[in-house]
């Protein structure tokens, strides 16, 4: 698997959680221009998890093409990727599925030569490394954010948060977005994603997409300090058989290693990391 001239890695593992809930999905080529990356943090169940994993990149690839097609070339990523989580959304809560208490967070990010499109529900995150800088992509969904917006919103719809092993919406959910969780989505609960459209800069390293398992016990400087140390060789992994991505590369190294200092620091959920260069090989200065 090639992505232009630039590599991936990815890594999805069960950590010290009894099931596996979370998902990942890359697909290279497709969307127009477009790569797509993806990963999924589920809650009380998998069957909504691994329907992501296999459906919203085609959902968002017909609605592109078919956007394309109307309107010609041209913006307006919030209304589509707006209609793509609904769509997703839709599939998981009917055909039968039980969806009124499970369901995943997504974050989606789309790259071509020109930008990232990032579409973010829920809890998890994406880095990019910018002239060796670590610069958020995107916003968690907590209810306990420190500048209490999303309080504020679950509030001011009917709902309430509980301190119970962490805040919960309604005392069930550490997140304030998901796709499906049908029972919290009259109140509080949304699919929405925020999205955001990032032009490209030369003096972008690498982008670090990952769930909660890494975040919750490693600081977006230190993951980015982590990458850039693999890609320029000063730190690798003794079986690097165990990465996957687009070859042997160090963004495949670096993927597992965050996955690897994630269960050292004691990390309680599942745990899915990708890791996208944005520079050719051997041109970041360590």
């Amino acid at each position: 698997m090639t992505f232009g001239s630039l590599s991936h890695g990815f890594i999805s593992v069960i950590g010290r959680r009894r099931v596996m809930e979370d998902a990942v999905t890359v697909a290279i080529g497709g969307i127009d221009s477009y790569d797509f990356f993806a990963v999924y943090d589920g809650h009380g169940g998998a069957n909504t998890t691994a329907a992501c994993r296999e459906r919203l990149h085609l959902i968002v690839a017909q609605e592109v093409k078919e956007r394309r097609k109307r309107e010609g070339c041209g913006g307006g990523w919030e209304d589509l990727m707006a209609a793509c989580f609904l769509k997703m959304d839709e599939e998981v809560t009917g055909a039968g599925r039980d969806a009124s208490s499970v369901g995943p967070s997504a974050l989606v990010v789309m790259v071509d030569e020109e930008e990232l499109v990032v579409a973010n529900r829920g809890n998890s995150r994406i880095v990019l490394c910018r002239a060796g800088v670590a610069v958020p992509l995107s916003r968690d969904h907590k209810p306990d954010k420190p500048d209490e917006s999303e309080r504020v919103r679950v509030e001011a719809a009917g709902g309430g948060i509980t301190n119970w092993y962490g805040c919960r919406v309604l005392g069930v959910l550490t997140t304030s977005a998901s796709i499906g969780d049908q029972n919290l989505k009259p109140y509080v609960v949304l699919s929405k994603p925020e999205v955001t459209v990032n032009a490209r800069s030369e003096l972008d390293e690498f982008i670090v997409i990952a769930t909660r398992g890494l975040w919750d016990v490693v600081s977006n400087e230190f993951a980015c300090e982590v990458v850039r140390r693999c890609l320029t060789g000063q730190l690798r992994l003794r079986f690097p058989e165990e990465c996957s991505g687009s070859g042997p590369s160090g963004a495949a190294e670096a993927a597992t290693m965050l996955a690897e200092l994630a269960l050292a620091r004691g990390s309680k959920h599942n745990i899915s990391v990708i890791v996208v260069e944005l520079k050719k090989s051997s041109t970041i200065v360590s």
